[in-house]
């Protein structure tokens, strides 16, 4: 296993789990009590986690796990709700993209559909992720819009004021949100209120808005709010979802679709 598999392993049982002790790191990756010292004490030195004796802790009472260490947990889920996501678009349309992993895929899959191959253009894309435009902006069929702002280091996206002048004199068909929660008293929302306020900004600015996201973020509450339910047309999700919660969802009038 090499180093940053290593790390996104630690770091990601380290989120589930809040605390881990090096034997038990050891012996969950295969490798030696010393190694996991090291990568430990490196990982500690770049502040994504607290050391204490024998162990190491979480960074803060809220942690996210930076987008660059967060390794195919749930792809195969995250691969089908992008389909389904990208479904939903149609030819000539401006869709708003916000960051994260999922919101990744739907813009795989926006990229992948041939009937989005050509056009003038095929598809106007609003993102405040860098990674996404990144992706997308090799494809000459696609219009790509990047929003102002200072970028952060965990999502890529990016934040602040200087957003608001590009949000402020658009107008979206779409908004597809990615989020860490999503229920439908409390609403959707994100770790950081910077990039809450961002995605509502895309929120508002859409026609309709779509939330992307696993089961696992469903019925869920996170620090910063980024829109009330009633703001949300449709949620794509994984089959695990439960009939309760698909319940609870359509009764809040959003259409739920499992995949």
């Amino acid at each position: 296993m090499s180093r940053d598999a290593r790390w996104k392993a630690l770091l990601e049982l380290l989120v589930e789990r809040g605390r881990l002790d090096v034997e038990e790191a050891a012996a969950e990756l295969g490798v030696s009590a010393a190694t996991i010292r090291r990568d430990f004490d490196q990982l500690a030195e770049q502040q994504m986690l607290v050391r204490t004796r024998g162990g190491a802790v979480v960074h803060g009472v809220s942690y996210e796990l930076p987008l660059r260490y967060k390794t195919a947990r749930r792809a195969s889920e995250k691969q089908r709700i992008a389909k389904a996501v990208a479904d939903l678009v149609a030819p000539g349309e401006a869709v708003g993209l916000t960051g994260g992993t999922t919101t990744t895929e739907v813009a795989r899959a926006l990229a992948a559909r041939g009937d989005l191959s050509t056009g003038s253009p095929a598809l106007t894309v609003v993102t405040n992720a860098l990674n996404i435009a990144n992706e997308l902006a090799v494809r000459p069929q696609f219009k790509i819009v990047v929003t102002g702002g200072v970028a952060r280091p965990q999502s890529y996206e990016l934040i602040g004021p200087l957003a608001d002048g590009v949000l402020g004199q658009i107008t979206l068909d779409l908004a597809v949100l990615g989020v860490v929660a999503f229920d439908p008293q409390h609403g959707a929302a994100a770790h950081d209120e910077a990039e809450a306020a961002i995605n509502r900004l895309l929120c508002e600015r859409a026609e309709r808005v779509v939330v992307a996201a696993d089961s696992s973020k469903l019925g869920r509450r996170a620090f910063a709010r980024i829109c009330g339910a009633e703001l949300v047309s449709t949620l794509v999700t994984d089959m695990a979802v439960g009939q309760e919660t698909v319940r609870r969802f359509e009764e809040a009038g959003i259409r739920v679709v499992a995949v």
